[in-house]
């Protein structure tokens, strides 16, 4: 299998060459079934599941019936709370519940590299050195994002979410932050481009991390000068 890469890119946005994505999380081949299956799951269990609708035997009132059953040409009724009744309780309405599917750690796992894989594919994937700004400013985020060429929805895995960094990227309102451990499928899915740092693209869809090594990146060669002009 050809080495995964992903470009690298400085603070500033110039390019810093390319650096090696893990196979095992980057260059799998996606499960679809297990992928739509976590999905939903995390979709459900982000449900609040507190609609809530009361019965005829929960509304107040109703208890009297009426008008007696036979001789006013009416249809019989034995309360005023019964569902066909405007105020009456509801039929088969919904009731407080708790919408959450159990997942197994492993398809989370497996869900996770099958998205980051898909990505990968797509070169969607983007590294950048760890960002080591002073103080957090917008159009410090915008500016790499511009030099970057990332469009779209943008996810950025970074460590630190209250950071310089973090405070840069989150009032973009096309950008979702996330911290590495908390990186799930579908947030991979909802963004376009996925934004790592170097420190963190090494410890996302592994039961243990996998620390990025100088061997994992591919620097830039030094352009060859002839004549004072690069080639």
């Amino acid at each position: 299998m050809a080495d995964l890469k992903a470009p690298v890119f400085k603070p500033d946005g110039s390019s810093g060459g390319d650096i090696k994505l893990d196979a095992e999380v980057f260059g799998i081949e996606p499960n679809m079934a297990v992928l739509h299956q976590v999905v939903t799951a995390q979709l459900a269990a982000a449900r609040a599941g507190t609609a809530s609708t009361k019965t005829r035997a929960e509304v107040r009132g109703g208890g009297r019936k009426p008008w007696r059953q036979k001789g006013l040409g009416r249809a019989r009724h034995g309360s005023i709370r019964s569902p066909q009744w405007v105020g009456g309780g509801v039929a088969h309405g919904p009731s407080p519940r708790d919408y959450a599917q159990r997942t197994p750690k492993k398809m989370k796992r497996l869900a996770l590299r099958s998205a980051l894989s898909a990505r990968a594919s797509e070169s969607a994937i983007k590294v950048v050195d760890d960002i080591d700004w002073a103080t957090p400013k917008t159009k410090q985020a915008v500016a790499l994002l511009e030099k970057m060429e990332a469009a779209g929805k943008i996810l950025v895995v970074i460590s630190q979410l209250d950071g310089a960094a973090g405070k840069s990227f989150r009032n973009l309102p096309r950008v979702r932050l996330v911290e590495p451990g908390h990186l799930t499928a579908y947030d991979v899915l909802w963004s376009d481009q996925v934004l790592f740092t170097t420190h963190t693209v090494g410890s996302v869809g592994r039961s243990s991390s996998y620390e990025v090594s100088q061997g994992d990146f591919v620097k830039e060669a030094t352009k060859a000068k002839t004549g004072g002009e690069e080639e």
